[in-house]
This record gives C-alpha cells, structure tokens and sequence, in this order.
C-alpha cells in the first residue's frame, strides 16, 4: 500500500508533524519487527484503542502487513464495553494510545485471557511495553497473504442485531479500495485529505485511510472537529478532499461567518455513514459553490457501495453502484421488485465480508448465495441513481455510527429502578438520529432522567447512551409479548 510511492512526498500530517512516505515505510517495517519479537503473527488478533494519529496509522499497517488482524475499537468506549469487545474477538496485544489510557486502567486483564502484551503508545501503563521501544526493532518484511486472508474485525451492529464482529478479509478491503479508484472522479496522488472521520470506522479506515495512502496521496489527521478549526485547516493546509458525516455539513452550511471562498481548494466533498438531509447540502453549496457528493456502504461492504463521485449531483440520492459491485433491490418475496418499488438492497462483489466472527446464525441471516441482504430499503431510479428510503431494521444511526437498541435497552435494564424499557431512534437535526429511551419503573422506585442517562454512560460509548428519557405506565407489546417500536411515538430532540 505505501510501498511504491516517493519516499519525500508526504504521507500524513498530525498536529503539524508530517511523516513522509519513506519514513512511513521504515517505521512500519520496524514496528512489524517490534510486534514480531513480542510473538505477535499471522492470524493473531491485536486490538487497538487509538484516536486519528499516526500511533493508530502505524499499527494498522504493521499488523495486517504481519499477516495478523487488526481490531480497531474506539477510544472514547468506556472499560465495560471494552472488555466485552477484547473478550469477544480474544486478541493477543492491544495497543493503547492516550485517549484510552484513563478506561484501559479500569479494564480487568484477567476478563481477557488470550492477552499477553499490552502497547503503551504515550506515557506509562502497569506491565505494558513502549511503543517506542518496539520502533527501535529489526525491519521485519511484509508477510505474504492469500486475499481471502482476515485482514480485520470490525465491531458494527450491521444488519444484524447486537454489535458482532464483522470479518473483512485482504480481498475484501483492497477490492473496496480498487472499486472506489474506478469512479470518474478518483482521489489522485497531490490529493490532500482531511482525516477527522474516526480511523476506527470502516468509513475512515478504508476510505479516508487506505484509499489515501493507496495513491500516494497526503492525508491531514484530525482527533476531532471543530468547524472554525476546520475551516482554517482546510484553506491553510490547501485540502482538496473532505469527507465526513452529515453533521459536519451541517455545522458548517450554518457557519455563517465563514466567507464564501472558504473552500476554495476543496474539489471533493464527500459524505457518508448516514442519509444527508438535501436542505443542507442544497445551503451548503448556495453558500460556497461546491456540491456535496453522498455516497452509501455498510462495513459488511468494506464499505461503500454507491457514490456520486464523478456523476451529476441529485440531492436525495446517493449516487450509482461502484463498478464491481451489483445491487439488487428485493421484496419480501425475495423476488426482485418492479421499476420504481422500494425493496431491499441486496449487494454482491469482492468486497462483501467473510461473515461475523463466531456466529454462523447471525452470518446466514444476511448472506445468501454471495448476496448481502443490508437491511436497508431503497428505490432506484432509471438512471442508476440509488435513493435510501427506511431501514428495515431497528438500527439506530448516530452521526454515521451504529446504535442497535437491545444493546442500551440492556444497560438500562441493569439499573434496579428500571422495571421496562424499550428503545428507539428519533429525527436529531445535527446527528441524524438520537436514542430515546421508554422506561417503565418498579412500583416505589425513585430514579429520574439524568440518573438513567449517567448510569449508560458507564457502560456505553457517549453517542449510544440516551439523550432522552421518558417514563411510562407501560411499553406497547404484541399478544406474544414481543415490543412494538413503531408504537413507541418519536419527537425531535435538541436544536
């Protein structure tokens, strides 16, 4: 991936350190010597709690360039749901950059008994060796791999339920990668990207990340957005490539002291990780000329499946089917459906994942002869151009993460007030969805809204614990007792 390029030209940009590509080459090289020495090899899980810097660009590479598989988990998750991650995919080294640092202290080791080597990127943690004393090792060459070899597990709540493991394999990811440089309008060597989507993401990790560094091209790494910070970044730094949320877009198509010229070197704005509302892109480019390109993927897609890179912008749509891949959209018959009819959208290609580690039920719910069934619903139009229409799952999307509301229905469940509660999403004009919870208390209990709220964030990550709490006499169940979400009535939250 980084091998073939100018070792002066440069690669990544953090913090106002650049690292070029030869650089790059070499520390990655040592790195796979360092994880080597520590027993680290192909097929062995190593887990990563690293923000958007280069501690998590370098384990990357040298893990998947050892021929191990690289478990990117997010930082900010709190030592329970850590755990319950480590403890699911049964890694042997985690590599723990300084946003984690303050939940790692609270993980219990001894829940985690295939671990023997704990990477302290910055700073000191009990038992654990320095990351810098491993760049210090040998060169260790790439090791050769098979492409249906698993490159990496992928936490996501998918189409499938609770969060599970997605399994993307060598093949899946560099076909994505192959796919994505296909398109008219293709990320080119003097590209300069601004990376402030999370590298944990498949969204930030295949795109923001491999694709970049697949060409050559410079990415600017950002550990989290501010539009006034951003915006300055981008002129100064000459970004020609931003993708994002659509909440970024709607922080800064309402920036209005932002001058129009703001992005005047921006020639690709792209979005993803959840529906853009065509009043924000339609106001963002009224305000500085630039469209804004939607595309749509799943990380079971490795991720993405359509885009408007390249193709006459409709708002509304996102965009057409990537070359390589092929898109049914399905009935509940499983036929597929007239021109013009929503249906499921059904994707196949190289691309499409392995499967979800550890659980064939889960796998064969969403995979049918080579067919992943996304759960999504959507209509097509005679162009090509796809259109998302609803989800038909439960999923919950949170500024292009998923939510899936057993997992915080069970959090919430845990508290000894809590007698019932279900769980739903609702429209959020800056996030896309927000979880609002329905909760029904034991007779004589006494707990209120921020208390419950308090109690899921020691279990969750911030953006899946409630915004909202509302307390009711009971929760709409059908005569077999099963919740009937779509009696659960949503508002719009904040503004």
């Amino acid at each position: 991936m980084i091998d073939a390029h100018e070792g002066d030209r440069i690669a990544l940009i953090v913090g106002g350190r650049e690292t070029t590509y030869a650089e790059l080459r070499d520390q990655v090289a040592r790195l796979r010597g360092g994880l080597a020495g520590c027993g680290v090899g192909p097929g062995d899980r190593v887990a990563m709690l690293c923000g958007n810097n280069r501690y998590f660009v370098l384990g990357y590479l040298a893990i998947v360039g050892l021929g191990a598989v690289v478990v990117p988990l997010n930082p900010a998750s709190p030592a329970p749901e850590i755990e319950r991650e480590l403890g699911a995919v049964g890694p042997v080294a985690v590599l723990v950059g300084p946003a984690a640092m303050a939940a790692w202290a609270d993980v219990d080791r001894a829940a985690i008994p295939s671990l023997h080597t704990v990477i302290a990127a910055e700073g000191q943690i009990d038992g654990a060796v320095a990351l810098d004393e491993l760049l210090e090792a040998e060169a260790h060459p790439v090791v050769d791999v098979e492409p249906d070899h698993l490159a990496a597990l992928m936490f996501t709540s998918g189409t499938a339920g609770a969060p599970r493991a997605a399994m993307l394999s060598h093949g899946n990811l560099l076909s994505n990668i192959e796919q994505n440089l296909a398109t008219p309008d293709r990320t080119q060597p003097d590209d300069v990207i601004y990376g402030v989507l999370p590298l944990f993401h498949i969204f930030g990790l295949n795109v923001v990340l491999g694709l970049s560094l697949s060409v050559g091209a410079t990415i600017l790494l950002v550990q989290r957005f501010d539009p006034a910070t951003a915006a300055e970044s981008i002129a100064q730094r000459r970004v020609t490539i931003v993708p994002g949320a659509p909440p970024m877009w709607v922080a800064f198509s309402h920036f209005d002291e932002l001058p129009a010229d703001t992005f005047r070197s921006v020639r690709l704005a792209l979005s993803g990780a959840s529906r853009l509302s065509p009043a924000v892109a339609e106001r963002f480019e009224e305000r500085f000329g630039i469209p804004i390109r939607e595309g749509y993927g799943l990380t079971e897609a490795s991720p993405v499946v359509t885009s408007s890179a390249g193709a006459t912008v409709r708002y509304g749509s996102v965009g057409r089917v990537l070359v390589g891949q092929q898109v049914r959209l399905v009935g509940d018959d499983g036929a597929d459906v007239p021109a013009g009819d929503a249906g499921e959208v059904w994707v196949k290609g190289p691309n499409v994942f392995l499967g979800y580690a550890g659980d064939d039920e889960a796998t064969a719910r969403v995979l049918r002869d080579g067919w992943l069934r996304t759960g999504d619903v959507a209509t097509v139009d005679a162009d090509g151009y796809l259109y998302l229409v609803d989800r038909a799952k439960d999923l919950i999307i949170v500024s292009g993460f998923n939510v899936y509301p057993a997992e915080v229905e069970e959090v919430l469940a845990s508290h000894p007030a809590v007698a019932e509660v279900g769980v739903v999403g609702v429209p959020h004009p800056h996030h896309g969805e927000a979880v609002k919870a329905y909760v029904v208390r034991h007779p004589g209990a006494d707990v209120d809204e921020d208390a419950l709220i308090d109690h899921s964030a020691d279990y969750l990550a911030r953006y899946k614990c409630p915004t909202k709490v509302i307390f009711v006499d009971h929760l709409p169940r059908n005569a077999s007792g099963k919740l009937i979400r779509r009696e659960l009535e949503g508002t719009v939250i904040g503004s």
